[in-house]
């Protein structure tokens, strides 16, 4: 079991990350070393070579002074010194015959070097070479260089304590890298979790949601501008869906209830007719009721698909250059009579002419529902005024009534599909104008706004972009 989780979570964005930040760790810590270790070689080496050179000056004056007798004398007492193991001098002539030189019982196998003595004559100050001894585990460093007339000293040091010191500074770095390994393993791993510990929200919250549990939400925390970012966008996400969620379950409802309705009375009048029905005329009137009921159903159905597709965006938009004003007139003259028959007086407030592009046959539904909605909740002796006005970017369109008004409670609700007041709902309707009209609004990229006082009236607000005045 414990194997399984190990090989499962490898396939983890946590486990990635982890070796993410371990290999960007140890790179640049192995980085840092071979960098202080190129200086630190470069530095110890210089100073082995300052030394040799240091030696050439002493023994060059020593020479000058008190001759090769002395020279010799200083060379071998210097090799017993440090240890013939360690170090060797020999003095040259030019054509690399030896003169004097220290105990060379070690350094047997050591040759001359016949391109430094070369360069030496040539005009070179001093030579250095490195060379790998037969016997010798360790790497020699040689300086030729010029201490008198027709002399050249051959000095070799043994390279044994640099490489040692070398060597143990690799072996400190190779158990510091192993640390180092573990410890941005555990760095990394911690830092991963961290970074991801509101993406676990957010999947957890998905999954409980999944479940059922549609009022779970994110909590935001500070962990960091991005993750916060993140969850509050899934709340905001999850707001939305729970909406939609409980609007569609709202909306099922009331179109089964509204179907409900129509398909009852097609069955009781059909069951009536066909249990009492003696003649033709009662079947005609049975007919006739069926269809008037099934147009209403079919204008409802196309109603709820002309909302769907203006609120997705699927709407084909007949757009072209259009008459506002001429639109308001040509509504209220249709609704004239009806207001007549109610007793309520209609008053529109528009200008000669007042153009913008829009879909026009959309917009005269539009501004049908609104005159139409005013008119149903308005008493008697009541008052509808509907007005155009606006500027070279917007247009207003203000439909205001003097009717029973809206609730505070019920007012933010209006413009959902199927959604009636409690006053509204001895009246005819299905719910669904105000919905249509403000999807029409928003298709021409506008909106609608709805302010009300119960009892006083209310008072819609339709804004439209207006491309151009009319030329």
């Amino acid at each position: 079991m414990y194997l399984s989780r190990l090989l499962r979570l490898r396939h983890t964005l946590a486990f990635r990350l982890t070796l993410w930040y371990a290999a960007i760790f140890t790179i640049s810590f192995f980085a840092a070393f071979a960098m202080f270790y190129f200086l630190m070689t470069s530095v110890v080496q210089s100073h082995t070579d300052q030394d040799l050179l240091n030696e050439i000056s002493e023994y060059s004056s020593l020479l000058s002074l008190k001759g090769i007798d002395a020279l010799e004398t200083a060379l071998v007492l210097e090799a017993e010194s440090e240890g013939v193991d360690k170090v060797f001098f020999r003095v040259l002539a030019q054509n690399g015959e030896e003169i004097v030189s220290s105990n060379m019982s070690s350094w047997a196998d050591t040759g001359i070097g016949k391109t430094a003595l070369k360069r030496l004559t040539n005009g070179a100050n001093h030579v250095f070479e490195t060379l790998t001894v037969p016997g010798h585990r360790h790497k020699v460093r040689i300086l030729y260089g010029i201490i008198g007339p027709r002399k050249i000293i051959q000095i070799g040091q043994s390279l044994k304590d640099n490489e040692r010191l070398m060597e143990s500074f690799r072996e400190i770095f190779g158990t510091t890298m192993a640390i180092v390994l573990v410890f941005s393993g555990l760095i990394g791993w911690f830092m991963a979790r961290r970074a991801l510990l509101g993406v676990e929200e957010v999947t957890r919250t998905a999954m409980d949601i999944s479940s059922g549990t549609l009022e779970r939400r994110v909590p935001v925390k500070a962990r960091g501008k991005e993750i916060d970012k993140l969850a509050t966008t899934f709340n905001n996400m999850l707001d939305r869906i729970h909406a939609l969620v409980t609007g569609m379950r709202e909306m099922t409802d009331n179109i089964a209830h509204d179907l409900k309705s129509p398909i009852t009375r097609i069955r009781g009048v059909a069951e009536v007719t066909l249990a009492t029905g003696k003649s033709m005329d009662e079947y005609k009137t049975m007919a006739a009721d069926t269809i008037e009921e099934c147009d209403h159903l079919l204008q409802m159905i196309k109603t709820m698909m002309d909302i769907s597709e203006a609120e997705a965006g699927t709407a084909k938009l007949a757009m072209d250059k259009i008459d506002m004003s001429m639109i308001v007139r040509d509504v209220c003259e249709l609704f004239q009579p009806i207001a007549e028959d109610k007793g309520i007086d209609i008053i529109h407030k528009v200008p000669i002419t007042y153009c913008l592009y829009g879909d026009m046959q959309r917009l005269q539904r539009m501004v049908a529902n609104l005159l139409d909605n005013a008119i149903k909740y308005t008493q008697s002796g009541g008052t509808v005024t509907i007005s155009v006005n606006g500027d070279e970017g917007k247009a207003v369109i203000s439909v205001n009534d003097t009717g029973i008004g809206i609730s505070e409670h019920d007012l933010p609700h209006i413009f959902n599909r199927f959604y009636r007041c409690d006053q509204s709902r001895s009246l005819p309707g299905i719910g669904l104008g105000l919905s249509l009209a403000l999807a029409i609004a928003r298709a021409h990229g506008g909106n609608i706004t709805a302010t009300s006082r119960p009892g006083k009236g209310s008072s819609f607000t339709v804004t439209l972009p207006r491309s151009s005045p009319c030329q």
